[in-house]
């Protein structure tokens, strides 16, 4: 798979993600604290997919590791606030399973952008 090839790969990834986090927000209960960490999670997890687009036009290695890094940092956001919907236990019984695939998903996301990252500090 080339460089283009994956960028488009994981555009499209990264926006799944957050479009599956639209699905499961709305699936949230109408409570005060679910509504609160739900926005939350929205938040990151959209602006993980939309930062990783803008990492794909960036115009010089510092602004496309300057913008890697605000994909690592939303990505990890995102696990965070998985991770609360779910020790909270503010997850109803039949999202469970589907939370725990997109905590999965997020810690890929996660993993992938941030080993891209850090390769390009190091190399």
């Amino acid at each position: 798979m080339t460089n283009a090839e994956f960028a488009e790969y994981f555009k499209n990834r990264t926006k799944k993600f957050g479009l599956n986090i639209i699905k499961s927000f709305q699936k949230l209960p109408k409570t005060e604290e679910a509504r609160t960490i739900g926005k939350q999670l929205l938040r990151s997890a959209t602006s993980t997919a939309a930062n990783y687009r803008a990492v794909c036009r960036a115009r010089s290695d510092a602004e496309f590791f300057s913008k890697l890094s605000i994909v690592v940092e939303e990505a990890d956001e995102s696990v965070f606030w998985l991770e609360i919907l779910l020790e909270s236990e503010i997850v109803i019984a039949s999202e469970i399973s589907n939370t725990k695939s997109l905590l999965k998903e997020a810690n890929e996301i996660l993993s992938v952008v941030a080993s891209s990252r850090k390769t390009m500090r190091n190399g």
